[in-house]
């Protein structure tokens, strides 16, 4: 089955309507309200184990994760998103003949990522036969498409994979930013919207949404590269003709700042530019955090759903602040070749309760 084809099979289970639907979206509010039970540890942590137990809900709930309160579930989540391997994999596959002279010496630095607890809980959830229905096993399991089992679990696999770094640095790199001194009249303002409107729902709230927008424009958590093979025949880019077969890739962490006509002031944090309606057509044509086209990110409604939840429930209870232990070198954003995490591989934040917030946790 080519992708196109499966894309088109799995893309029903993230769309934005079944996202939005009570058992999707009641899933990710009770995840987020266990999340604030940790709010006194290292949220960088927290926020991983938040977008593993995320996605595996919707991949294939009841049978997913609770990293935010099973340590053993938290190390299936190391596994997976704590891995240094890809830069010897990549000199393997591009320079096999160098790789051959300095593999052995790579590989006592950087493991081959080997994830046997992950690969346990996705073949295991994989043989259930009662998934929700708004999951994408049940989706997968209908039997119109003749999905074999390991395909369904290397399916889930991946997906699990790609939807735990992506959210959980995201919303790192973000909050972190929120709790900077240069950014705290922006973490006010997020504040008083969402305590302005307790019952209105997520996704109609305009600075939630331009806060998240600005996020995932200054610390895409997919920054790097994205490498493509030019069709057949070739194509003319910007004037230039490319050959077939030719390797080209874009990536969103320029995208997102070639343009000082489009987002003036390009490394300031400023979710204000999205509020203007000036500037609005080209601004969500080089919005590239997820990509776009036929290969651009199929989880996109899932994880905006992730993201507007949990910054709701923080930041109407919460101010963050950065701990004392932490400094700007830490949270530098460290070239995974393709994805990022912070050079320190950690986000200490000081979660200190609204004066109005009479509520306990934990």
């Amino acid at each position: 089955m080519n992708h196109a084809k499966r894309k088109r099979i799995l893309a029903d289970r993230y769309a934005n309507s079944n996202i939005m639907k009570s058992q999707s979206l009641d899933g990710i509010a009770e995840r987020s309200a266990r999340f604030i039970e940790k709010c006194l540890q290292s949220v960088g942590r927290s926020l991983h184990d938040y977008a593993f137990d995320g996605v595996t809900h919707q991949l294939f709930h009841p049978h997913g994760s609770d990293s935010l309160r099973n340590l053993q579930d938290e190390e299936i989540m190391k596994q997976v998103a704590f891995d240094d391997s890809l830069q010897n994999r990549l000199i393997q596959y591009y320079w096999p003949s160098l790789h051959k002279l300095i593999g052995q010496a790579l590989s006592v630095f950087v493991k081959p990522r080997q994830t046997p607890l992950a690969d346990e809980l996705v073949l295991s959830a994989a043989r259930k036969t009662d998934p929700a229905q708004f999951t994408l096993l049940n989706r997968m399991q209908d039997k119109a498409y003749e999905m074999e089992y390991m395909d369904m679990a290397a399916e889930c696999l991946d997906h699990m994979a790609a939807g735990i770094d992506t959210t959980g640095d995201g919303l790192c790199f973000l909050m972190w930013e929120l709790s900077q001194p240069r950014s705290f009249h922006i973490q006010r303002r997020l504040q008083q919207e969402l305590m302005a409107n307790p019952h209105v729902s997520f996704d109609k709230l305009q600075y939630l949404d331009a806060v998240v927008m600005e996020g995932l424009r200054c610390f895409p958590a997919i920054p790097m590269s994205l490498p493509r093979y030019v069709p057949t025949g070739g194509r003319t880019i910007n004037g230039f003709f490319i050959p077939e077969r030719t390797i080209v890739s874009s990536q969103a962490y320029s995208t997102h700042r070639i343009d000082q006509a489009v987002f003036p002031e390009p490394d300031l944090f400023n979710p204000e530019r999205w509020l203007e309606e000036k500037g609005e057509t080209d601004r969500k044509r080089l919005f590239f955090a997820f990509a776009s086209g036929g290969r651009g990110c199929i989880g996109k409604h899932l994880a905006l759903a992730e993201m507007k939840i949990l910054l709701r429930d923080v930041y109407s209870r919460f101010t963050t602040l950065p701990d004392i232990t932490m400094s700007d070198k830490d949270m530098q954003m460290a070239d995974q070749l393709i994805s990022s995490q912070p050079r320190g591989k950690k986000c200490l934040l000081r979660l200190e309760p609204l004066e109005n917030d009479t509520r306990t946790y934990g």
